[in-house]
């Protein structure tokens, strides 16, 4: 269970991929964050359609049972440590094969009020989720470029939508979605591609280590002014989730690292309940820009904007 699920709505939109890797030169990409999760389940169905998979993981253990998938080979890499960024560049450069796509994956995240967030906590989700990315896709941008690559951020519907006990991770998930957009931008002069994957509410490891992390630290519900709210998330990240498994999420991924026209996003949610409250919330934050301010406009060219974005995307 993704901790965004919990008290906030999520969304989906199904993927269309290629189905296999191309013959010939067999494309190669890096997974950051692959041991478990959704991660995992990426670096399993890009090996599965024959691409080349630099699978990133921390943990001994991890890094032997990724090596053991055909196609795959496991790379030490924690998205905060220089030196092993540094040295998985110097391994993919070593192998020859080139490095067609980065996927973001790698991620963290912390509950509770922001007003009592120690900001040790806030400091850990940000090195993750927003420099982890910054870092991973600047030291990669040479050898993407002499590919034309891609680069697919696992974002989050957080990074859309935001509410109480989960302000952090939705922060640094706002982030992506801006960094995506800005990077996107900036490498199009050379070729490379930028696409942000948003998952809502899918079966992870997430959850898990977040109560991990709390406890480790002696972070309790009481005494807090949201004392209740904590309690009954925590017991709600505690049970055993009935999510379903990331392959809609893996294929999204497959899609924006492959398809000939990559969508810039990818909602990728598994009910029509998430995906409405996401829209909804994009809706209340257009009309919420547009309220009572001397350059508001009207109803109809507010829907003419809509129809030319729609036609866009065509």
């Amino acid at each position: 269970m993704r901790p965004s699920a919990v008290l906030i709505a999520l969304f989906a939109i199904p993927a269309t991929l290629p189905a296999q890797a191309s013959p010939g030169h067999q494309k190669a990409v890096l997974v950051t964050g692959a041991s478990t999760g959704i991660g995992r389940r990426m670096t399993e169905v890009l090996a599965a359609r024959g691409y080349f998979v630099y699978a990133g993981a921390r943990k001994e253990q991890d890094l032997k049972d990724l090596s053991a998938i055909k196609n795959v080979q496991s790379v030490r890499l924690d998205v905060t440590v220089a030196a092993d960024i540094a040295a998985a560049v110097e391994t993919i450069t070593k192998a020859g094969r080139g490095l067609d796509g980065v996927v973001n994956n790698a991620g963290v995240a912390v509950i509770g009020p922001l007003n009592e967030m120690d900001e040790t906590d806030l400091n850990f989700v940000f090195d993750v989720n927003v420099l982890g990315p910054w870092r991973i896709t600047r030291a990669m941008t040479p050898l993407l470029m002499a590919s034309k690559g891609r680069v697919v951020n696992v974002s989050s519907i957080s990074g859309i939508l935001a509410g109480p006990l989960l302000g952090v991770y939705a922060m640094s998930k706002h982030a992506v979605e801006a960094y995506t957009d800005a990077l996107g931008g900036e490498l199009a002069r050379v070729g490379i591609k930028v696409s942000a994957i948003e998952p809502g509410d899918y079966r992870s490891e997430m959850s898990r280590n977040v109560l991990r992390r709390m406890q480790e630290r002696g972070q309790k519900s009481e005494g807090s002014l949201f004392e209740k709210e904590l309690r009954g998330l925590t017991d709600a990240l505690a049970a055993e989730s009935k999510d379903p498994e990331p392959d809609d999420v893996a294929e999204a991924t497959v899609a924006a690292l492959f398809d000939p026209a990559p969508k810039v996003r990818y909602m990728v949610v598994p009910s029509q309940g998430q995906a409405n409250a996401t829209i909804r919330k994009q809706i209340r934050q257009l009309v919420q820009l547009n309220q009572a301010h001397k350059y508001s406009v009207s109803r109809d060219s507010l829907v003419a904007m809509l129809d030319r974005a729609l036609a866009e995307t065509k």
